[in-house]
């Protein structure tokens, strides 16, 4: 049993490392977040679709 939670205390160092690195990696990279898009809406309109309607009559 001690031998498991010395491996699980290993795996959870590692991981924990591995997600540092992550974050400090990703934490410098902010260059162009303040940019807008290139095209607002890139798929037109959504208010000229089409409606179809029954014939009430």
């Amino acid at each position: 049993m001690p031998e498991s939670k010395s491996s699980e205390d290993e795996t959870k160092r590692k991981f924990r490392e591995a997600l540092d690195r992550k974050l400090a990696k990703s934490a410098g990279g902010s260059d162009h977040k303040d940019g807008g898009a290139k095209q607002p809406r890139a798929h037109g309109p959504l208010e000229s679709r089409r409606e179809f309607r029954r014939k009430s009559g």
